[in-house]
C-alpha cells in the first residue's frame, strides 16, 4: 500500500470518528466540486496545448530548439489532459453510483416507513373476526336474494282452476248467446204481389237470405234479395 493510500485512509478514519462519516449529499457535493475543478483544468491545458503548438509552428526551422521545447511542453500538457480525462470518468462513475445508492436508500427507507404504517393499521384487525364478518355478509346477501326472488314471482292466485273447464264454460255461454240471437230473428212477411215467373230463383234467394245474419242486413236489402 502506498503512502498516499495510507494518508487518505488515515484521514478518512479520523473524519469518520469525529463526524460519523459524510452523508451522501456531502459526498456528492464534493465530487461535483472536484469535477468542476478538473473541467477548468482541462480548459487551461487545452489552451496551453494550442499555444505551444502555435509557438512550434512559429519557430519552425528557424529556431528548432525553441520549436522542440514547445512540442515537449505540448506533449506534457496532452499527457496531463489524458490523465484528467480518466480521472473525470472515474469520478463520474463514482458519483452516479453514489446517487443510485442514495436513491435506493431513500426508497428502502420509505418502503420501511410504509410497512410500519401498514403494520400499525393491521394491529387492530383480527382474521377470525374478518372471516365471521364475511360469512355474515354472504348470508345476508343470500337472504336478500331469496326475498327479491319471492317478491318478483307471479302470485299464484286462481291457479287452482282448470283451464279446460273454463274454456268449456265459455263455449256454452257463446252458444247460448247465439241461440238467443237466432230466436230473435223475424222472418219476412209473405208479399201481396204475384210471385215471379221463376219460383226456383225466388226460393234460392229466400234460402240465401236466411243464411245471412239479420243484424247485418237492412230491411230494404232483404226485400231486394227476395224479389230479384
Amino acid at each position: 500500500m502506498s503512502k498516499i493510500s495510507k494518508f487518505f485512509k488515515g484521514g478518512g478514519s479520523a473524519a469518520s470518528k469525529g463526524r460519523g462519516g459524510p452523508s451522501p449529499q456531502e459526498a456528492l457535493a464534493r465530487l461535483r466540486e472536484t469535477e468542476e475543478m478538473l473541467s477548468k483544468k482541462q480548459e487551461y491545458l487545452e489552451t496551453r496545448i494550442e499555444r505551444e503548438l502555435a509557438l512550434a509552428r512559429q519557430h519552425g526551422t528557424k529556431n528548432r530548439r525553441a520549436a522542440l521545447q514547445a512540442l515537449k511542453r505540448k506533449k506534457r500538457y496532452e499527457k496531463q489532459l489524458s490523465q484528467i480525462d480518466g480521472t473525470l470518468s472515474t469520478i463520474e462513475f463514482q458519483r452516479e453510483a453514489l446517487e443510485n445508492s442514495h436513491t435506493n436508500t431513500e426508497v428502502l427507507k420509505n418502503m420501511g416507513y410504509a410497512a410500519q404504517a401498514m403494520k400499525k393499521v393491521h394491529e387492530n384487525m383480527d382474521l377470525n373476526k374478518i372471516d365471521d364478518l364475511m360469512q355474515d355478509i354472504t348470508e345476508q346477501q343470500d337472504v336478500a336474494q331469496e326475498i327479491s326472488e319471492a317478491i318478483s314471482n307471479r302470485a299464484a292466485f286462481g291457479d287452482e282452476f282448470d283451464e279446460d273447464e273454463l274454456m268449456a264454460e265459455l263455449e256454452e255461454l257463446e252458444q247460448e248467446e247465439m241461440n238467443k240471437r237466432m230466436r230473435d230473428v223475424r222472418l219476412p212477411s209473405v208479399p201481396s204481389t204475384s210471385l215471379p215467373s221463376r219460383p226456383g230463383k225466388l226460393l234460392a234467394c229466400h234460402f240465401r237470405f236466411l243464411m245471412i245474419k239479420p243484424c247485418c242486413v237492412s230491411k230494404s236489402e232483404r226485400k231486394s234479395q227476395i224479389y230479384i
